[in-house]
């Protein structure tokens, strides 16, 4: 099947553990698509700062295991406009996960969420599946704006992975 017909698969799971720290389940966002670009462009769409900034957010993100960094956007209404991140996987061309932490409350109490991008080579690009997990089901209106937004974010990685030589 050609790439471009591909449709975006988007599917929220209530994950059947329970987060050690709070005992509550969790529910993630799922994105999973096929880009026609080979997985070195996806790649650096992905762990490349300025690249980064044209598709989520302004950010000092290096793909480091460790590296503690923030993605920066205009404050809102209930959110000062920073995500808080650590890299916890880095494995070139294939696997990226970093927490997210939307506010300092939750990244002080150790119950933010994790953003995971895997890639897999096929014949005709790249198959991209990101999972954002961690989410708390006891927040209906986070859940629904992380959906949201992740849907966005996604379109907008395409976008640049398609504008890159």
């Amino acid at each position: 099947m050609n790439a471009h017909v591909f449709s975006c698969c988007i599917t929220a799971a209530v994950l059947a553990s329970a987060i050690a720290r709070g005992g509550s389940a969790t529910r993630s966002v799922v994105i999973e698509k096929e880009l026609p670009q080979p997985p070195e462009k996806v790649w650096r769409v992905l762990t490349d700062g300025p690249l980064i900034k044209q598709w989520l957010m302004d950010n000092d993100f290096q793909p480091v295991v460790g590296h503690r960094f923030n993605f920066r956007d205009k404050p809102r209404p209930g959110w000062d406009g920073l995500v808080q991140s650590e890299v916890m996987i880095v494995e070139p061309g294939k696997t990226l996960s970093y927490s997210w932490n939307a506010s300092a409350g939750d990244a002080a109490k150790g119950q933010g969420s994790a953003v995971t991008w895997t890639l897999v080579a096929t014949k005709s690009g790249t198959l991209v599946h990101m999972e954002l997990s961690g989410l708390s089901t006891g927040q209906e209106a986070n859940y629904q704006g992380a959906k949201y937004a992740f849907q966005q974010f996604f379109a907008g990685m395409e976008r640049v992975a398609a504008g890159l030589e």
